[in-house]
């Protein structure tokens, strides 16, 4: 990548990265899947009158809703409500790339290579380590909801890669569609049309900059911006650059919120990045100059 595509991409990281911050700023006093809600809703209009409908069937596209945004996200919320340090969320969720390897393995029959399975094995330690010497200030539920945002996260990237769909703004942008609505519904039974209620009256000034936030920059912007990248250079260039995303959210949690990792979660999530590192490293093989660049496993954002 030349220098301007290299700065873009360290621009799309720290958009990502920060993005775990403002969440937390921001949902204060609002049910986090009704939190949720409101950024979809956000990144559908006016997105969808200007963004084309993706070639791809309404069953590919509702799945890549549900397990990329309605699993991924409405477990990060909630887990992010129920105690998560967001820039430890933002590690944690990178687990996604393990689960995609091995979902892959199991479903598309990709049998992963030596180098991949090398990375898991690196990963799930590194995880291993966050997991048992976690602070007291994570609850365990907490990180097992991250968790189970990730695993929704990898789902959602293989769901992707077998439909074969290009052009993720487009994909994003109408999967979109069919969240906000499932996520009203979930939020009124799991916390009441009281609490919902109370929610909308006290979306405030912080509840709506940190909407604007994730849905414009985070999703729109950052995406955009990423796909471009992707569109011009290889996928082993691009990629590895979402890894800036949870450095940039502890540095930030840390020097913001006072929010300081202990030496466990620091020593397993640098265990957890080299592991992911390792396995996203494409294997040099000899190939016809005619044939098509070799697609990673994983590649995923927020």
């Amino acid at each position: 990548m030349n220098r301007r595509d290299s700065l873009l991409a360290a621009l799309v990281a720290t958009i990502w990265g920060f993005n775990f911050v403002v969440i937390d700023w921001g949902m204060g006093g609002v049910p986090p899947l009704l939190f949720l809600a409101a950024r979809f809703a956000l990144v559908i209009f006016p997105a969808a009158l200007f963004v084309p409908r993706p070639s791809a069937p309404w069953g590919t596209v509702v799945a890549v809703g549900v397990f990329m945004s309605i699993g991924q996200f409405g477990f990060l919320y909630v887990a992010m409500d129920a105690g998560m340090p967001p820039g430890l969320a933002a590690l944690v969720l990178q687990a996604q790339v393990i689960f995609t390897i091995v979902i892959a393995a199991g479903v598309l029959r990709e049998r992963p290579t030596g180098r991949q399975v090398v990375g898991v094995v690196l990963g799930s330690l590194g995880l291993a380590v966050v997991a048992f010497g976690r602070g007291g200030h994570v609850a365990a539920g907490a990180l097992l909801l991250c968790l189970l945002g990730a695993l929704s996260w990898g789902i959602g990237n293989v769901v992707s890669r077998a439909s074969g769909v290009t052009g993720g703004l487009s994909l994003t942008v109408w999967s979109a569609t069919v969240v906000p609505a499932p996520l009203l519904a979930l939020s009124l039974v799991l916390d009441g049309p009281a609490a919902v209620a109370d929610g909308l009256a006290g979306f405030g000034s912080h509840a709506a900059l940190s909407t604007v936030y994730t849905a414009v920059l985070a999703s729109l912007v950052g995406y955009g911006i990423f796909n471009t990248l992707l569109s011009r250079n290889p996928s082993s260039s691009v990629v590895p650059w979402v890894l800036l995303a949870p450095v940039v959210a502890m540095a930030s949690a840390w020097a913001l919120l006072g929010q300081r990792p202990n030496g466990a979660e620091a020593i397993g999530g640098l265990v957890l990045i080299v592991g992911v590192l390792v396995a996203m490293r494409p294997v040099r093989t000899p190939v016809p100059s005619a044939a098509p660049p070799t697609r990673l496993v994983g590649a995923g954002s927020e």
